[in-house]
């Protein structure tokens, strides 16, 4: 099965961006060994988007107070999700909460790790941090290297 990369986030609000960006670095740079998306949409429609998928790696960007650029790696099927990291959503449905109803569905895929990168600003127009750009950068690399091996 093809492994799936899915960056959540939003263009338009800062370091909301961060997954977004992971995604785009990945499909610039890595060889097409994996789908790759873009995920703006209802964290919810996550579910749907990897049904079916084997492997799945999940980024997005957090707010837990810790410095900007911190990457958190999380295993979603250890158990549940702290819903503190994720609170500078702005859908009614964080990733934790949709993490949270797709183990309740039994939809969760076989393989899901989850890479936060702390965020600081997710003000609307803001632009992406250099700590968390290079915290993008740092997630990339990882993911790069799990899928060349």
């Amino acid at each position: 099965m093809t492994p799936l990369v899915l960056g959540v986030g939003n263009d338009w609000r800062g370091d909301d961006a961060a997954g977004l960006e992971v995604a785009r670095l990945l499909r610039s740079t890595t060889p097409p060994v994996a789908r790759i998306v873009e995920y703006e949409g209802e964290p919810s429609g996550l579910i749907d988007e990897w049904q079916g998928a084997g492997d799945v790696v999940l980024v997005d960007a957090v707010s837990s107070g810790a410095p900007p650029g911190t990457v958190h790696r999380l295993d979603p099927l250890g158990g549940p999700l702290p819903h503190d990291l994720f609170r500078a959503s702005t859908h009614h449905l964080g990733v934790a909460e949709a993490v949270e109803l797709a183990r309740a569905l039994e939809r969760l895929p076989s393989r899901l790790a989850l890479y936060g990168i702390e965020g600081r600003d997710f003000d609307a127009g803001a632009a992406l941090g250099p700590e968390v750009r290079s915290a993008v950068y740092q997630v990339a690399g990882e993911i790069a290297e799990q899928l060349r091996s």
